[in-house]
């Protein structure tokens, strides 16, 4: 630590874990100040690049936060040859034979002891204050993702770490991607749509608890394991959290920067079966995906015609990426060959048969959803979607960052069970803080929000609907597109008869002003020369006058 004894204390809120809404941690304010009492386990995957490792090695000796609360732990990949530790360090090295980051994360992660876990590449160099700025904010909550700034430095390497890292290792680039997101977002305050991409695993620390949650790494991906860690993370609740004071170099560029393009196809091909908020990413209408956007619960035992209402109204729904898990108890069922009508589980038995092989539809025992699926629809009986009811509700969860939407029909009596759509991150954060006994909704309100919406309004009724099936709906929303088109050139052939109508009445309005000038020089003309014709007269008058007058006097 630093020499300035650590004297403050971060005190839990009165009504227990602090609560932060969506991602907005600013109302967490970690003090500049606190008692250090979590362990940290700072995980180091490496193959080969010796020089690189001691000087990462040098540079987590000199860190503040206390040593006995930092165990480091090195993963040597495969190395040739072997990687070893300098004399007098603290790490301590683990082997990993098979190939691969993730891999050799999880071999680490399996040591791990720490109540934080810090992912550090072996070619990343800490500044001595990083680790102390990364637990700072682990010690106000316990669901947070933190991840520090990056330079990126080209400079020689130093045989022993200098003092003054800015001056060895300056000028550098910075993180351009990471500052970007932080600074379009608000520092990721605002409602992000994918906060978890701040998961970047070379200088990215995370509550071990949220860890054990979401699991290892994935060891099938080639590329992109931070950023589907992150997004498993953010599914169980975690909270993302840039840090400008965590500072680091990375020494030389990233595979990344040296080849985007290529690194982005490899790894755009496999997150998008995994990551459903990348939307972009799916962009085949129709086809199913290792991990679906949405989960539909029904129970199966409601009856065979009313079950059918709600499954097949979800399956003609305009949201595609969805899976079905019908809950019932198909392992006892065993049909009546003999008398079928006689079988009193006929109702079962007719909802199994009707959806054995719908790859959509999974028969089962007990609730069964992927962790991974950002939302969840319970959908009692009786409840039957409309057409365009379940995008609906995704756009307003979207929209508002809601965590749940209650349906229910205008007239509801006492006692009705509504229509739910959850969001799955938003309930597992939930359970991290809600108090003993508090109903899990309210925690939602409060981390999410909740809204209450009419069925009606949203297109759900008590009868099935006409089903116009996926080709239908298809041609109907071309159709669509094709009326919008055509109204989208009728509107811009009006806006420019209008201005072709607006330079008319511009001409119109100049002309009479020309006309008016020159109707106005006309008169004065006229005037002008009516003034000598007058004066001509007048004389004529006078003489004619003066001639009747001396004849009259002759």
């Amino acid at each position: 630590m630093s020499a300035e004894p650590a004297v403050e204390r971060v005190e839990e809120a009165e009504d227990g874990v602090r609560r932060v809404r969506g991602n907005d941690y600013r109302m967490l304010r970690p003090p500049e100040r606190f008692t250090p009492e979590l362990r940290v386990s700072v995980i180091v995957p490496a193959y080969g690049a010796q020089d690189k490792l001691d000087l990462v090695l040098q540079a987590l000796a000199r860190q503040t936060y206390p040593a006995e609360l930092t165990e480091i732990i090195v993963v040597d990949n495969g190395s040739t040859p072997p990687l070893r530790l300098p004399e007098g360090t603290a790490a301590r090295l683990v082997v990993c034979e098979q190939p691969g980051r993730a891999p050799a994360r999880n071999a680490g992660l399996g040591e791990a002891t720490g109540d934080v876990i810090h992912w550090l590449d072996s070619d990343v160099v800490l500044t001595p204050g990083a680790i102390e700025a990364h637990m700072r904010w682990h010690h106000t909550a316990p669901y947070l993702s933190v991840t520090g700034y990056i330079r990126f430095t080209s400079a020689p390497l130093p045989a022993v770490l200098p003092d003054d890292l800015e001056a060895a290792f300056e000028p550098a680039q910075p993180h351009a991607w990471l500052v970007g997101l932080v600074e379009r977002t608000d520092g990721l305050t605002n409602n992000p749509i994918r906060p978890f991409s701040l998961h970047v695993g070379g200088a990215t620390s995370v509550s071990a608890r949220l860890v054990r949650a979401a699991g290892p790494m994935d060891d099938d991906l080639i590329v992109g394991q931070d950023t589907e860690m992150g997004y498993r993370l953010y599914q169980a609740g975690a909270v993302f959290v840039p840090e400008p004071q965590a500072r680091a170099y990375h020494l030389g560029p990233t595979m990344r920067m040296r080849d985007q393009q290529r690194i982005d196809r490899v790894s755009h091909a496999f997150v998008a079966d995994r990551i459903p908020a990348y939307q972009w990413l799916r962009t085949h209408p129709t086809r199913q995906w290792k991990v679906p956007n949405v989960t539909a619960v029904l129970d199966g035992t409601a009856g065979y015609e009313t079950v059918r209402a709600g499954v097949d109204a979800l399956l003609a729904s305009t949201v595609t990426d969805l899976s079905v898990v019908l809950v019932g108890p198909w392992d006892t069922l065993d049909r009546d060959r003999r008398a079928p009508l006689k079988d009193p589980n006929l109702d079962l038995v007719l909802v199994h048969g009707h959806y054995e092989h719908e790859s959509r539809v999974h028969l089962a025992t007990t609730e069964e959803v992927h962790p991974s699926v950002p939302f969840v629809l319970r959908l009692p009986p009786g409840r039957v979607p409309g057409e365009d009811s379940l995008a609906r509700l995704l756009a307003l969860a979207r929209a508002e960052g809601l965590g749940l939407i209650e349906v229910l029909p205008a007239e509801a009596p006492e006692g009705a069970v509504p229509a739910r759509l959850e969001r799955a991150s938003s309930f597992a954060r939930a359970r991290l803080v809600a108090r003993p006994g508090e109903p899990l909704d309210d925690a939602v309100a409060e981390v999410s929000g909740v809204r209450r919406v009419v069925a009606e309004e949203y297109g759900f009724g008590d009868e099935p609907g006409e089903l116009l099936g996926r080709r239908a709906a298809y041609k109907a929303r071309v159709q669509a597109q094709a009326d919008a088109a055509r109204l989208a050139k009728e509107a811009e052939r009006l806006r420019g008869q209008v201005a072709k109508w607006r330079d008319e009445a511009a001409r119109w309005r100049k002309s009479t002003v020309e006309l008016r000038r020159e109707v106005g020089t006309l008169r004065r003309q006229l005037r002008a020369a009516q003034r000598p014709q007058e004066g001509v007269r007048a004389v004529l008058a006078r003489r004619m006058k003066r001639v009747l007058t001396g004849r009259t006097r002759g």
